[in-house]
């Protein structure tokens, strides 16, 4: 273990183990810490985490709000990619690291910090996340990750060391939790514990952001949701800012119970954990965005979409955000989102949201092509008999040859 750390930039929530990290990070290092903490729309007060801060002994504090930066330059560049990891995990929390790590590099370069240093486990994805980051923007700068480094591998022994370094506890942290959860604005996380064993049904208290999709209410609602070039603008006609808008596309899933995820996923470390998420307006604007490219997008745009997603999803998810890989594929998607532009309207109902309606400007929808009616000028039916017989003939010679040798 190195000591000639001087000064290290810690993410820090105000929870338990950061406060803990905190100050192993002083004794340990013996070293200036400065505090990192960012408003990402988790929906808890941040002014707590910094009178802890200030408690603990720390001069330089950070708290600020990147709400607007994580949808818009994040989340939507994500969402116009439709990505979705092992086909149904919308990335919330995976989405979220790159810029939590990006702005810990950025404070630690302007404080002439010598290293950076998070509270993610040895165990898990974030640690990947955040490292795989600061590799990325800084290759100098060094990263400390306490797990992986103390002794302290019991929630019985993060008491003792916080009892003997007065740091404070919250009385509900004294016993086992029932789960951990992370929650941004785009989804909340829970895991462990009460969950562990994929075998038991979640707990109804788990769920934070929706209602019971039982319990959601007897009529439909039906939201219109606006797009310019790929990302959404507007909700019922009202222009909003990006978080602003998935904050008021959280409150209508919410209320309809739509984006419960109960997950067993593979992680980038080698191990399969159980999730539950909650993603309401996530999945609304996830199946708004589909609709839209499905009358603006070309058949071999949406395919070599559909067929490049999976590759991106997983990049983001193991951590590479900021990598040349990503970067290529980004201006892939961004180039076919050019005539993504309209308004979609979604039903929302008892968990559902199901996209009801379409129109855009760039349609490639054509009523003279698709209809039955007689008088459509543009489409000869008997165009399709020589196009028929030529995707046929190799299937033909295959099945001559089969009948030749006689192969079932």
């Amino acid at each position: 273990m190195s000591k000639d750390i001087k000064k290290v930039v810690l993410a820090y929530s105000g929870g338990l183990d950061t406060s803990i990290i905190l100050k192993w990070l002083q004794e340990t290092y013996r070293c200036e810490v400065i505090t990192f903490t960012a408003d990402l729309g988790q929906g808890e007060e941040l002014e707590p985490a910094r009178k802890k801060a200030e408690l603990m002994g720390i001069k330089e504090i950070h708290i600020e709000d990147l709400r607007e930066e994580f949808v818009r330059d994040y989340v939507f560049p994500m969402f116009r990619a439709n990505a979705m990891y092992e086909g149904l995990y919308l990335l919330g929390t995976s989405i979220a690291r790159p810029l939590i790590a990006k702005r810990l590099v950025e404070i630690a370069e302007a404080s002439g910090a010598d290293a950076v240093s998070h509270g993610a486990t040895g165990k898990g994805n974030d640690q990947v996340r955040f490292e795989l980051t600061a590799n990325a923007l800084n290759p100098s700068i060094r990263v400390i990750a306490p797990w992986r480094e103390w002794d302290l591998m019991s929630r019985t022994r993060l008491i003792e060391y916080a009892e003997q370094h007065q740091i404070p506890i919250a009385k509900d942290k004294r016993g086992d939790a029932p789960f951990s959860v992370d929650a941004n604005l785009l989804h909340t996380s829970s895991e462990g514990k009460v969950l562990e064993d994929p075998a038991e049904p979640a707990p109804d208290y788990v769920f934070q952001r929706t209602v019971d999709p039982e319990k959601a209410p007897d009529q439909p609602e039906f939201v219109k949701i606006g797009f310019e070039k790929g990302d959404a603008v507007s909700v019922n006609g009202q222009r909003l800012s990006p978080a602003m808008l998935l904050t008021k596309l959280n409150e209508l899933g919410g209320k309809h119970g739509v984006g419960r995820l109960d997950l067993v996923e593979n992680r980038f470390v080698g191990m399969k954990s159980r999730g539950v998420y909650e993603t309401p307006g996530g999945t609304v604007l996830w199946f708004a965005h589909r609709g839209i490219e499905s009358i603006t997008l070309d058949r071999g745009q949406a395919h070599l979409k559909d067929e490049l997603m999976p590759r991106y999803a997983e990049l983001i998810y193991n951590g590479f955000w900021f990598s040349p890989e990503r970067d290529m594929l980004q201006a892939l998607i961004d180039k076919s989102q050019e005539y993504v532009t309209g308004e979609v309207t979604v039903k929302l109902f008892k968990g559902s949201a199901n996209v009801v309606a379409r129109t855009s400007p760039y349609s490639l929808y054509s009523m003279d092509l698709v209809t039955f009616e007689e008088g459509a000028v543009a489409y000869d039916h008997k165009d399709a008999e020589g196009f028929i017989r030529l995707n046929g003939l190799r299937l033909k010679t295959f099945a001559a040859r089969r009948l030749r040798v006689g192969k079932p």
